[in-house]
């Protein structure tokens, strides 16, 4: 774990429950937008939560694996709770499908305690480093098909709030706290425990196609959603053009199925020298595209690949980071589309790219039904995920220039009836922000019922709230 901090992957190693820092910077994975916060608290309880918030007479925010990418989990001169001391099991129903955990738990560790039963956490993102919590607050979604965000598994939330009392949140009480916390980042107040829904651990295998773009669509609909065998599911678009669909199904296998990887869940804590070396190659070598596309992509997904779909799902985000940070950083973007205008916004999306000579690894495709938890939805209707990972340089200049095409991006998802998602930089000018969130009138009415100093914050919602 010390190396991964020292990588800058999951930040600054959390210091013993009960800790607090004064004047201190949060950082986040990419290395950019660090805040300079008046405190740093690493609470172990929610009554630690509630005492430090009393304590405190400014503004507070909320971190836990520090992954967003623009200031979300901290705010200037503000209190920072470090929610990552937070980890530990409330409890747990086997035969209930169901488990509930402190906020900073990461879903690596609810792995832990899920396998050794047969149950898998039932959707989150692709890799496990991630809080629950902080999932639960972006509103977080993976390559589950047909599950959409994690919201959607959430039975039940405690919440502080900023008088510092303590609530229940759920769909039948406390309901509009509910849907402003899942998917607010913090708006409303802290969340503290989690009560999850949890499936099967199931074999699965993989499956590789590709398909022409404009038949993209109807291929997942008609071979993928409607298909009960197929667990995950993306689909990547590779440079240059970003235009030749690689489809990467996961399937449930046969319970006599043979595993050609028979580890029941991903280490974490190694370096992966290999994966930082490919990531060099490709966007630093004149011939990094064509081997991403031509060579590297079909060596990876090559084969029969057979395993358990809790080995799948814990990745160690690790095998992203590269060598260094300290002259380029990698971060990501994601657009939400409806359906009927997948077509057009990827081609929108591969024209701003080569205009901008942008140093795009990989487009990831997933999909999401219509989202009817969150008070901010990122999907209105059933859509289509563009998740964007790209290299940028660390200086102000470059730090613009991604600015320019990311609000180019924004406007074509717009134009496409379609939505941007919030955990990454805050390129977007407030007048995005609302024509592609126009339920923020209802979070700032609810904000201001519940948290009128607006004590709540972030550098979010400092911008855009």
């Amino acid at each position: 774990m010390q190396a991964l901090a020292a990588a800058g992957i999951i930040g600054p190693a959390a210091r013993p429950t009960g800790a607090a820092t004064e004047a201190a910077e949060v950082a986040n994975v990419t290395g950019l937008y660090t805040v300079q916060v008046g405190r740093i608290e690493v609470p172990a309880a929610t009554a630690d939560v509630a005492r430090a918030l009393k304590a405190w007479p400014g503004r507070v925010a909320v971190g836990g694996g520090r992954f967003s990418m623009g200031g979300q989990v901290a705010v200037e001169g503000g209190l920072h709770l470090d929610m990552r001391g937070m980890n530990r099991l409330v409890w747990f129903r086997p035969s209930e499908r169901t488990v509930r955990v402190q906020a900073g738990m990461r879903w690596r560790e609810l792995q832990a305690l899920l396998q050794p039963v047969g149950l898998a956490v039932k959707t989150m993102q692709s890799y496990a480093n991630f809080t629950v919590g902080g999932s639960v607050s972006v509103n977080a979604h993976g390559r589950y098909v047909g599950h959409g965000p994690v919201g959607n598994t959430v039975r039940a939330l405690q919440l502080v709030l900023a008088d510092g009392s303590v609530v229940e949140a759920s769909r039948t009480g406390n309901r509009e706290l509910f849907r402003a916390a899942i998917g607010g980042y913090g708006a409303v107040g802290v969340i503290t425990e989690v009560e999850l829904d949890v499936a099967d651990n199931v074999k699965i295998e993989r499956q590789v196609e590709k398909v022409p773009l404009d038949r993209y669509p109807a291929y997942f609909k008609e071979q993928v959603l409607a298909d009960p065998s197929a667990i995950l599911h993306n689909a990547d678009l590779l440079p240059p053009h970003f235009n030749a669909p690689v489809a990467v199904t996961w399937r449930r296998a046969a319970p006599d199925a043979v595993l050609t990887d028979a580890a029941l869940l991903e280490p974490h804590g190694g370096k992966h020298v290999a994966e930082a070396g490919m990531i060099w190659l490709v966007t630093e070598m004149p011939f990094g595209e064509r081997l991403r596309s031509d060579v590297l992509h079909p060596l990876l997904t090559r084969g029969p690949a057979v395993k358990w779909l809790n080995r799948e799902a814990s990745l160690d985000v690790a095998r992203l980071e590269p060598l260094t940070r300290s002259l380029s950083t990698y971060a990501l973007q994601e657009y939400f589309v409806p359906e009927r205008h997948f077509a057009a916004f990827a081609a929108a999306l591969a024209a701003v790219l080569r205009r901008h000579d942008v140093e795009a690894l990989n487009v990831s495709i997933r999909h999401s039904p219509a989202d009817r938890v969150a008070l901010l939805p990122w999907a209105r209707e059933d859509v289509f995920c563009f998740v964007l990972y790209h290299k940028q340089r660390v200086w102000t200049l470059a730090q613009e220039a991604v600015g320019r095409w990311t609000r180019e991006l924004i406007d074509a998802a717009l134009k496409c009836e379609g939505r941007y998602y919030l955990p990454y930089q805050l390129h977007a000018t407030p007048a995005q922000f609302d024509a592609a969130y126009p339920e923020a009138r209802e979070l700032r009415r609810l904000k201001a019922t519940m948290d009128p100093a607006g004590r709540w914050s972030n550098e979010l919602w400092r911008k855009y709230l």
